[in-house]
């Protein structure tokens, strides 16, 4: 359903819909985390979400604004008075480093925040083979459905419930699409630095071509496969990728292979899956096996706080959100079986192949009614004391950075 806003006459209708959404999210942790200590036995986390979106088009050019109003009860507001806290999460969406801040906090206490921001507000063009669009938006490339090593731009975590929106960021993009169906993409970020100063060296700029590989190289069974090239510069490191996506027999395999210049060397990442869907009596079910590799992960399997703070090109990434593991090999396995056209249970399965820690979530999605969605999901860790799903050891005594489990709910209706 969605709302249509008076025109002026003679202007086509603006386009107003939006959702609001409640969550809950709550952890339990043993004696011996961290967590224990800052939160007791257990933490709880609620957020009510609003988002207004806004679309307005006259003729080749368009208007986008999502306007969004957060409130929020946090015990991960907590943690953010204590000085280099490895909180398990961001509270909130922030943008101190963004080229714009569009986020204004109207009250924030101990364990509460109210605030609104502006999460999308750009303009564009369009034509048969060009689209120009400046402002804060978003962006989604690569290959990877759990882990996607060349989605550098706010990516999802692995097991993200909610992948309805991306956070967006301020950037200049473009696309001209050839008369084959081929096209290339250009995207400008730009960023500030601590000092507040829009720098290069905080920004990004990359290059992708998309295209189809023909028959000259059926001979090694690629003909009609996708093929995606990439290169350009992203907080002042140099960056390559290409990526495959091909059907075979009925099954979807995807695939990418990243390469970044930093200055310890090169670092080499790379995802690959394999989709298949099938019926089961008269249940449909769609699987995925994925293999990830995270060039910057540490490569023995041990891991320790101190260890993770003090590697500069792992904790960076950590800190942006562009990674969500620390080690180097991991294998993902993930269903969506149709219980009902409304029901789908959402199983996933990680499993850090270094120190054969997991991490076990039991998903639900459920259509309530018209306009009423409903998420949850049981998170549950599995692994010994010092692992990376059975919580790495914090470098303070004999603590770690361990939880027992988590539950999440999500209720979302939409206008």
């Amino acid at each position: 359903m969605s709302l249509r806003a008076t025109a002026v006459e003679g202007m086509p209708d603006p386009d107003i819909h939006g959702h609001v959404k409640y969550r809950y999210l709550t952890a339990r942790y043993p004696e011996h985390s961290i967590y224990h200590h800052w939160y007791g036995e257990t933490s709880s986390d609620h957020l009510l979400d609003s988002r207004f979106k806004f679309s307005f088009r006259e003729g080749r050019f368009d208007l986008q604004v999502d306007y969004q109003i957060q409130a929020l009860h946090s015990d991960l507001l907590r943690t953010r008075q204590v000085t280099g806290s490895p909180q398990p999460g961001q509270a909130y969406p922030e943008d101190d480093r963004r080229f714009v801040d569009l986020t204004k906090v109207v009250s924030e206490g101990r364990d509460t925040a109210i605030l609104h921001r502006l999460d999308r507000f750009n303009i564009g063009y369009s034509s048969d083979q060009l689209v120009l669009r400046a402002g804060r938006q978003v962006l989604s490339w690569g290959n990877g459905l759990m882990f996607n090593p060349v989605d550098f731009f706010n990516p999802f975590d692995p097991v993200a419930l909610d992948t309805e929106y991306k956070v967006g960021d301020d950037m200049l993009y473009g696309q001209y699409l050839f008369a084959d169906g081929d096209d290339i993409q250009a995207v400008a970020v730009g960023r500030r630095n601590s000092r507040d100063s829009v720098t290069a060296d905080e920004s990004s700029f990359v290059v992708k071509y998309h295209g189809w590989l023909d028959d000259r190289v059926a001979w090694v069974g690629l003909a009609g496969a996708e093929l995606d090239l990439l290169a350009g510069v992203h907080f002042e490191q140099t960056i390559l990728a290409a990526g495959l996506v091909k059907s075979m027999g009925g099954a979807i395999w995807r695939g990418d292979l990243m390469f970044t210049d930093t200055d310890e060397g090169g670092v080499l990442s790379a995802v690959a899956n394999l989709s298949y869907s099938w019926t089961w009596g008269e249940t449909n079910i769609s699987g995925t096996a994925e293999y990830y590799h995270n060039g910057f992960g540490l490569d023995d399997g041990r891991y320790r706080l101190p260890r993770v703070l003090r590697d500069d090109a792992l904790q960076a990434r950590l800190g942006r959100g562009e990674l969500f593991t620390l080690g180097r090999n991991y294998l993902g396995l993930a269903a969506t079986i149709e219980l009902t056209p409304l029901w789908l249970l959402t199983p996933t399965f990680l499993v850090n192949l270094d120190d054969q820690s997991a991490l076990l979530q039991l998903g639900s999605r459920h259509d309530l009614a018209q306009d009423w969605h409903l998420i949850a999901a049981l998170n549950l860790p599995l692994g010994p004391k010092g692992s990376e799903y059975g919580g790495i050891k914090s470098g303070f005594r004999d603590t770690t950075l361990a939880s027992e489990g988590g539950l999440f709910v999500q209720l979302a209706y939409y206008f």
